[in-house]
């Protein structure tokens, strides 16, 4: 590691992957090894000063128990609140409060808080400020493909988006950036040199995350950004090899390394182990790239006793719940990418048809897992319809509808810039919202069961542009009678969110970001599912597992504590037909 000659290093990665104990780590090793060293945290959940044991937050300070480590916390959500208030500041007094809380809402986005950080955290690689005074720079999260390719449009800087707010969503009027465009192209210049910047695509040997690990190294390599290495962590050795759970795991994990995606195979590679403690501290963040310190640290933290088994209500009582008073309705399963919502979804479909409810099956997943998990059942339930809205499809329609609307009389380079607007997940999210209501409106007459679905701030943006609730709320003249789509989320009668995670510390912070975010467009999700549970089995007998299942007793209780109304959980299922083994655990199903 020491070896590494950029000055910048990026670690990016879904989340739960490891990417703040890798990042925090290796500037751990950087300063020990003489150099001075700043790590920069961009993340929304970020846990850095958990991790480092140190006072982090959004001015620099220097890392207790180093010398040459200093650590910094750029805050996306104040980032983007301060973008915000620069935004519609010059437009107090002008524009109305409706039009100026539109464009709150507009700019409210994940691509909003982004740009927001990248402008925050450009100035350490500028090298105009603090960037200069440090030999190393590591920033726990890189920027998307889309952030960067939208400022990168000339358009992006010209006064198009100030003549025409409604031109570009995500960005704004770039008036409200401390970059200016010299400072963003120097900044990207870097980002793009092999002999300054490295990225760090860390993964787990799972499915899910080496093929996002795939799409965001393509991603990368499409803006120039090359010099690329793979760390694959949390790869799981079992200890005692008469347990049958451990040997299923360790032979899944080899399984996934020896099948990594084709454009990974040619990236440095280096695996970490799946450790028996939390990296909480200078000393245990040395132990990542010291096998010795690794093991000495294991010997003293493996679980050899007991562990309190976790009672949770299954899936099929979560069925038995949403069927107790109604025969149709609309469920939707949300949560971060990896979290398992796609498995939930098709469990819940699969148990309520076996009741013998009509039942709809609707996903946008654009890798069709659904369709995975449903044909390893073989034949369905007859009372089972399996569908999948295409996103991109969806997609492309909207944004030629919006292009064409837009884009009457823009000059070409503004028509670019809205084009790469339309590229963001909000867009899509939009889109397939729209698809989306024609299933919701069948869950008037049967169960509409939703894998993926739009999150508050979309569904705020389509209700205060109006361009579907307000609309039709304004034109219809028996309005004081209709129920739009967006109405129909907001009854808990009619409609279930169901919030998928892990019982990991930065899934439960993600899903809690995303439950806030529902409630701000005053949706209440019914219930949290804790998928991949070891601490809901008994018999566990390898000591690397009981320790892991020891961990997340205190993640369960916080959720229940603190996050959910009601909570549920599918234990830890090491089966490559996994839907089959889900459902096997609940076959007691009383048909009406």
């Amino acid at each position: 590691m020491t070896d590494i000659k950029t000055k910048y290093l990026f670690f990016t990665g879904k989340g739960g992957v490891g990417k703040t104990s890798l990042a925090c780590a290796t500037a751990v090793e950087m300063a020990d090894a003489g150099k001075v060293v700043l790590l920069v945290s961009t993340d929304p959940a970020s846990n850095l000063k958990d991790v480092l044991e140190s006072q982090v937050d959004e001015h620099i300070k220097q890392v207790n128990g180093t010398d040459r480590l200093f650590a910094i916390n750029i805050n996306p959500e104040n980032s983007a609140e301060e973008y915000r208030n620069r935004v519609t500041q010059p437009l107090e007094g002008i524009a109305t409060k409706p039009e100026i809380k539109k464009i709150r809402e507009d700019l409210s986005g994940a691509c909003t808080t982004e740009i927001a950080s990248f402008d925050e955290f450009s100035r350490f690689v500028s090298g105009e400020t603090e960037g200069e005074k440090f030999d190393v720079i590591i920033f726990d999260t890189a920027p998307t493909g889309h952030t960067l390719r939208l400022l990168e449009l000339p358009a992006a800087w010209s006064s198009f988006t100030e003549e025409n707010p409604d031109g570009a969503s995500c960005l704004g009027p770039t008036s409200a950036l401390k970059s200016g465009k010299e400072r963003y192209h120097t900044v990207v210049n870097r980002l793009r040199d092999a002999s300054l910047t490295s990225f760090y695509i860390v993964a787990r040997a799972d499915k899910a995350s080496l093929k996002e690990a795939s799409r965001t190294s393509n991603e990368l390599k499409e803006l120039g950004m090359s010099n690329q290495l793979l760390y694959i962590n949390g790869v799981f050795k079992a200890i005692d090899k008469n347990d049958l759970l451990a040997q299923k795991i360790e032979a899944m994990g080899n399984g996934q390394l020896n099948s990594i995606p084709d454009n990974l195979k040619t990236l440095p590679l280096k695996t970490f182990p799946l450790l028996p403690y939390n990296v909480l501290g200078i000393v245990k963040l040395r132990s990542l790239f010291n096998s010795e310190l690794q093991k000495y640290i294991s010997e003293n933290n493996l679980l050899k006793s007991e562990t309190s088994i976790q009672v949770l209500k299954g899936i099929d009582q979560l069925v038995d719940e949403l069927c107790a008073n109604q025969q149709y309705g609309l469920i939707m399963t949300m949560g971060k990418g990896g979290v398992g919502k796609t498995i939930a979804a098709s469990a819940i479909a699969v148990l309520l048809a076996k009741k013998g409810y009509e039942v709809l099956l609707t996903t946008t997943d654009p890798a069709a897992h659904i369709q995975d998990f449903i044909e390893q059942l073989g034949e369905l339930p007859s009372t089972l319809t399996v569908e999948r809205i295409d996103p991109k499809a969806e997609t492309q329609r909207y944004t030629e509808k919006i292009l064409e609307h837009k884009g009457q009389g823009q000059s070409d380079e503004a028509k670019k810039l809205i084009l790469e607007d339309l590229k963001s997940p909000c867009t899509e999210e939009v889109a397939v919202f729209h698809a989306f209501s024609k299933a919701i409106s069948m869950a008037k007459r049967k169960f509409v069961i939703m894998d993926t679905a739009p999150t508050g701030h979309t569904l705020l943006l389509l209700d205060t542009a109006g361009s579907y609730h307000r609309d039709i709320m304004r034109n219809n003249i028996n309005a004081g009678r209709l129920r739009t789509p967006y109405m129909l989320l907001q009854d808990q009668t009619l409609s279930k969110i169901i919030l998928v995670s892990l019982p990991e510390t930065t899934p439960m912070r993600e899903v809690g970001d995303l439950q806030n975010d529902l409630k701000r467009a005053n949706i209440r999700p019914y219930a949290w599912l804790i998928n991949q549970s070891l601490s809901m089995l008994s018999g566990i007998s390898d000591p690397l597992l009981k320790s892991r299942a020891n961990a997340e007793v205190e993640v369960i209780k916080t959720i229940k504590t603190e996050y959910a109304d009601r909570t549920f959980g599918i234990p830890f299922i090491a089966e490559k037909k996994l839907l089959p083994a889900l459902l096997d655990e609940h076959l007691n199903i009383v048909i009406i």
